[in-house]
């Protein structure tokens, strides 16, 4: 059972930057994918953003393209985001997840074998 522990968030302004981390517990990390997903007040989980933890490829939601990056610490397993540029429409509670195989689809949520607690971000204007 691998377990993901997501930290970094916090409370930003319009405009700022922010790095949030996901530490998972394995010291080998055997999955397929590992991805952001985040969930606004009233709104379902989306995706974010994901690397293939095998070849090291990235994929972003077109909201958070050019804003976000996705990246790995491999000897830490420690899975990264960084955002800039944050606005409001941000808001929500990050989470990262996990699966162990490929099931035809990053963006949906019932792909994913493990999942974090969340962390808040909370962009005001």
């Amino acid at each position: 059972q691998v377990r993901l522990v997501e930290s970094g968030g916090g409370l930003v302004q319009t405009g700022d930057s922010l790095t949030l981390s996901c530490a998972a517990s394995e010291a080998t990390l055997d999955v397929f994918v590992m991805t952001w997903f985040r969930q606004a007040p009233g709104k379902e989980r989306e995706f974010v953003a994901a690397m293939n933890w095998k070849d090291g490829a990235t994929y972003y939601h077109r909201s958070v393209q050019g804003r976000f990056t996705i990246s790995r610490d491999n000897a830490k397993s420690t899975l990264y985001l960084q955002m800039n540029s944050l606005n409001p429409r941000d808001t929500a509670v990050y989470y990262c997840a996990a699966a162990k195989f490929y099931s035809g689809s990053y963006y949906r949520t019932d792909n994913y074998d493990y999942w974090g607690q969340g962390t808040q971000v909370t962009v005001s204007s």
